[in-house]
């Protein structure tokens, strides 16, 4: 059943975030300063951002050796030959390729531009740095779920979110890519529409849904605002994670 009405609303006071910050703790403490009380059903989208730093993925490039298919690659898309090397080990697959431009398969599976390894919005010293994806953001999720909870004595659930492009349409949208606690997907198939006739393919995307709204009030450049909290659209506590929204290689129609 969908809901009339739903708040979407930023947590100030994230500070910067480095390995092996407790989360849970900088969250609370944000949520206090900001008089926020959880609640049972409310949904907490923490960017990938900060899970990724305090998880330790941080890496400078000046410890990366490039392989030869790295240097190779590098030389094709205009790229310093160690982020690609980075982009390789996350990866199991190259699907395109081109000037400034790499779309790789993620080993989580999730396909995009350089297998989600990012230099935006990191700090960098005298060389470079990259970010790469939380090794697995469904554990990063439930962890953090379990420790908001054990805190705040409340049913929450987490979205782990972050920015992709889609194909044939221009602009990045929040997805999400690691989720506990919530129905990540809402299927209907088999069911009715308004004239009775059966629903076949309508299986809704409510992680991804949510992670939208979150990053619209998140941001993506300057904000400083990594942290949303979603509330009166009911967590619908499950035990689904967010590998069920990747669509498995034989469904896939532009192989």
């Amino acid at each position: 059943m969908t809901q009339s009405s739903f708040s979407v609303v930023v947590v100030p006071g994230i500070p910067m975030v480095t390995e092996g910050d407790d989360l849970g703790e900088m969250l609370s403490m944000a949520f206090d300063q900001a008089g926020i009380t959880l609640v049972n059903g409310d949904v907490v989208c923490v960017a990938q951002k900060i899970i990724s730093k305090a998880e330790g993925r941080l890496l400078p490039l000046h410890g990366v050796t490039p392989s030869e298919r790295a240097i190779k690659l590098a030389e094709e898309t205009e790229k310093d030959p160690r982020l690609v090397e980075l982009i390789l080990q996350e990866s199991t697959e190259v699907l395109r390729k081109k000037p400034g431009v790499l779309i790789m398969r993620h080993k989580l599976g999730l396909v995009g531009a350089h297998a989600g390894v990012d230099q935006s919005n990191i700090e960098h010293g005298d060389d470079e740095n990259a970010l790469l994806l939380p090794v697995d953001p469904d554990a990063s999720a439930a962890a953090l779920k379990a420790d908001l909870e054990q805190r705040h004595r409340v049913s929450v659930g987490v979205i782990v979110t972050d920015s992709a492009n889609r194909p044939w349409r221009l602009g990045t949208v929040g997805t999400a890519i690691g989720c506990a606690g919530i129905t990540v997907l809402d299927d209907h198939r088999g069911g009715q529409d308004l004239y009775g006739r059966e629903l076949k393919v309508t299986l809704i995307n409510r992680a991804d849904a949510l992670a939208g709204a979150a990053t619209l009030v998140m941001g993506e450049t300057v904000e400083r605002t990594p942290v949303v909290l979603i509330r009166g659209l009911a967590a619908q506590e499950s035990d689904q994670d967010a590998k069920l929204i990747v669509r498995p290689l034989d469904e896939d129609l532009f192989r």
